[in-house]
């Protein structure tokens, strides 16, 4: 597959069974042969989206004393502020080229999970950047919702069988600032290749160039989505529990040409995370002889763990 394929989510809540149906099969088959869709239809409006890109735009120019405040001792970057360079890739120790916030949920169904969830962090400097913040959120995992419930229609479950792990998931949203280079990055990338730990990606702000997926034939291609559409893509949580019948899907984010290095890239993607208690058990469905199965059993909440500490910003 040479393209990235598009669907839009009205198409699935029509009301119409063929339409429906049409959409879930075509998402499916999407998510099967490359990972990756580019999704109209989606519950955030272009108005929403320019408001948080004018905070994250405005915070990330804040002085580096500022922006360091934010920035959560031991706490794995879930919340607050993770500074230039301290992210890197699975297997790699040079860090991305890359800044960036996260916002967390604002639990209110599940009290519980507040001696789990760390708090989400107040910009002192921003009076509305927390405010948009957690309405980008809201909306973001309103369309992860509806995206789920088509996928469990795919693997033959009931529509509704993602609902209860996500009500409150441990999900994250991403604001990221890729700084202009100044020199040349040697073996640094601004992300280099890698795959999401979460069920699905939702990415807003993937208009510009620079955001590469790596298809079946183990080829780089652009990945660019219009205005108007979200970037969605599978996770490893989500792999594991199909027995990679939806493989997560190996994407990075390429180093501009040096006539570009001045600019500039922000992106902001939402990373849908479940409950930490939800099992990534592999489906029983997906497994047969030909299609073993392939990971053993663990939680969310432990494969979270397990990966952050991989990644740099836990210690194991």
């Amino acid at each position: 597959m040479q393209h990235i394929p598009k669907a839009d989510l009205n198409d699935f809540r029509s009301g119409d069974p063929q339409t429906k149906e049409r959409f879930v099969q075509h998402i499916g088959s999407s998510f099967k042969e490359i990972g990756f869709l580019a999704l109209r239809g989606h519950f955030l409006n272009a108005e929403l989206q320019e408001d948080l890109y004018r905070e994250i735009r405005a915070f990330f120019a804040l002085p580096q004393a500022l922006k360091s405040q934010y920035e959560i001792e031991g706490g794995g970057g879930q919340r607050g502020y993770t500074g230039f360079g301290k992210e890197h890739a699975e297997g790699r120790t040079v860090g991305d080229l890359k800044e960036f916030w996260h916002f967390g949920q604002n639990l209110e169904s599940h009290p519980n999970l507040k001696s789990i969830y760390p708090d989400n962090i107040t910009v002192k400097e921003r009076d509305h950047f927390n405010a948009i913040g957690n309405e980008v959120f809201k909306k973001l995992e309103q369309t992860a919702q509806v995206l789920l419930q088509a996928i469990a229609l795919y693997l033959g479950l009931e529509e509704h069988y993602f609902d209860k792990y996500i009500l409150e998931g441990n999900s994250i949203l991403r604001a990221i600032h890729y700084p202009p280079l100044t020199e040349p990055p040697q073996d640094a990338e601004r992300a280099a290749a890698h795959g999401d730990i979460n069920l699905i990606t939702l990415l807003m702000g993937a208009q510009g160039s620079g955001l590469q997926v790596l298809n079946r034939n183990n080829e780089w291609i652009d990945a660019i989505a219009a205005p108007d559409e979200l970037m969605i893509n599978i996770g490893d949580m989500l792999s594991r529990l199909t027995n990679n019948h939806l493989p997560s899907t190996i994407h990075r984010v390429t180093n501009p040409p040096k006539e570009e290095w001045a600019k500039a890239r922000y992106s902001l993607p939402f990373f849908m995370h479940p409950v930490p208690h939800m099992p990534l058990n592999c489906l029983p469905q997906t497994i047969d002889s030909d299609h073993p199965k392939g990971y053993a059993d663990i939680t969310a909440g432990e494969f979270l763990h397990q990966r952050l500490v991989a990644l740099g910003l836990l210690k194991a």
